[in-house]
Formats: structure tokens, C-alpha cells, sequence
């Protein structure tokens, strides 16, 4: 009788956990703008808008971006991935590599939110050429102008910042060097989990951002590392020239690009960090 009961008990833990597994994973695969997991291909698995990656000379001339990986410096790898395969930054580039950010990150100049998730591989005191390097940044203009981007500094050891600037003529309109003001617009890691061989988790969230009630937030392998608030500059866009940079002097693996149209929560992000397929586990 009491083997019965506990493996009625057991059947009713696993279809608890199974239901609720599957409804995390339903929710969260209708959330999902973009995602690019790099497994034999460039183009995106999902995308509102364009799929295609592109290559210009530089991001001057991103007018003049051609479809696909057109710099033998950045390469896919097989089998080198979280899962699969993996997009492999060779050396410190200086042309750009990017996905069209219009629909893909769902901007909006009313009320905008979102999550980035991204996985790295790399040690960056060693790995690294001299210098501030940016794995990701979101922006129509550049990394100080209404920007959302990520990297890591030219410190020995490194440190791994997010920041969030908004438009440049709000937040420093005399483009000075202010401490302050750009402090209260990052979060510094001093101690990144990042390691060779080893591959981390990065997620950025916003919450209404264009709104007087912006919220970002930065987490490293499932657990929050930091948040700005009480900052509501403005991001204004030329939507359709949006753009994920992608490995702007970064050297090393990037894996399981992913945008979702909500701010992630915590228990959301520890998900995500924890599926062990990645996010193809969502779209199943």
C-alpha cells in the first residue's frame, strides 16, 4: 500500500512539474521576436523582421552592407556552440557584422520593453586585443546615443558593464566627460563570471523604456547583477535604421541570440539559463 501510494505520489510530482515546464514553455515561445542559434546557418530561426545578417566595411558605410558574413575574421564554428554550432569572432574586426534591429526588437518611442539573451564564451584577460570591446549593441546611431549594449573594459582584470544611454543631446548634450552621469546610466560586473571554455548566460531587460518609468536590468548566469532606474531619457530612433551590432572588438564564441518582446522576470531568466538545448527547447 505504501509503495502504491508513493509512486502515485511520484506520478503526480513528475506530471506537476512536466505541465508546468511545458507552460513556461509556451509562454515564453509567444514572446519571442528573434532568435538566431547559428546551427549551419546565419539567417535567423525567428524573426519579426529581417532574417538576414549583414557585413559592411565599417559602420559608416552600413548603407553599403552586404547579406551574409563577408569577413573571414568572424566565422561559424561547428559544433562549438551551447548547442550546435556557434558564431566565432577570430580576431578583433574593424568591419561591421549585424542584424537589422527594425521589428526585430520591437522598438517603440511610446513605451518600449524587451529582454536580450546571449550566451559567450571567453576568457577576457586573455582573449581580448587591447582595448574596450562590445559583444552587443543596440542602437540606430552609435553606443552613447539611445543605445542598450553591453562589454567589457580594457581594466587588467576586465570588468563586464551594461549600459543604457539614452539620447545623447538629453543625457550629455555638451558630450563632456561626466563620471556621474554615466555611472548612474551602467552597471559594472568587477568580477564576470566569464572563463575559457566555460560558456555564461547574459540577459538585459528593459521596462518602458520612452516612458517616465524606464527600468533596465543586467543578469549574468540566472542571478541579477544590477539595475538602473530613475532614468528616463529618451530613446529616439530612426526605427528602420536599428541595428544589432554584433562583436565590435570582441574575440570569442557567441551563441543563441534571442530578443522576447517583455522584460524577462527573474524565474524567466533563471529558465532560460537552464534550458539545456536552448532556446529551440521553446519552439519544439
Amino acid at each position: 500500500m505504501k509503495t502504491t501510494m508513493h509512486l502515485f505520489i511520484a506520478g503526480v510530482f513528475f506530471f506537476l512539474i512536466t505541465s508546468i515546464s511545458f507552460s513556461q514553455n509556451k509562454q515564453l515561445k509567444d514572446h519571442v521576436l528573434f532568435y538566431s542559434s547559428f546551427d549551419g546557418k546565419l539567417a535567423a530561426d525567428v524573426s519579426v523582421g529581417d532574417a538576414m545578417i549583414y557585413t559592411a566595411e565599417n559602420y559608416k558605410k552600413t548603407t553599403k552592407a552586404k547579406t551574409g558574413l563577408n569577413d573571414p575574421n568572424v566565422v561559424l564554428a561547428k559544433n562549438k556552440g551551447l548547442t550546435g554550432d556557434a558564431l566565432h569572432f577570430k580576431k578583433a574586426k574593424t568591419s561591421a557584422v549585424f542584424y537589422k534591429a527594425y521589428k526585430n526588437v520591437g522598438y517603440s518611442n511610446k513605451s518600449w520593453s524587451g529582454t536580450i539573451s546571449f550566451w559567450l564564451q571567453l576568457d577576457p584577460n586573455k582573449d581580448l586585443a587591447p582595448g574596450y570591446c562590445d559583444p552587443i549593441c543596440i542602437t540606430d546611431v552609435r553606443y552613447n546615443d539611445a543605445a542598450l549594449w553591453v562589454d567589457f573594459t580594457d581594466h587588467d582584470p576586465r570588468k563586464f558593464r551594461f549600459g543604457a544611454l539614452g539620447d545623447l543631446d538629453v543625457w550629455n548634450p555638451e558630450n563632456k566627460d561626466d563620471k556621474a552621469k554615466w555611472e548612474k546610466r551602467t552597471v559594472t560586473v568587477n568580477k564576470p563570471p566569464f572563463n575559457k571554455g566555460e560558456w555564461t548566460h547574459i540577459a538585459i531587460t528593459f521596462s518602458k523604456v520612452n516612458t517616465t518609468k524606464s527600468v533596465f536590468r543586467l543578469y549574468l548566469n540566472g542571478e541579477l547583477k544590477g539595475v538602473i532606474k530613475d532614468v528616463n531619457d529618451p530613446f529616439t530612433w530612426e526605427a528602420e535604421k536599428g541595428k544589432i551590432m554584433l562583436g565590435l572588438g570582441y574575440i570569442g564564441l557567441m551563441d543563441e541570440l534571442t530578443v522576447f518582446n517583455k522584460p524577462l522576470d527573474l524565474q524567466e531568466i533563471k529558465f532560460v539559463f537552464e534550458l539545456k538545448k536552448g532556446i529551440k527547447t521553446l519552439l519544439q
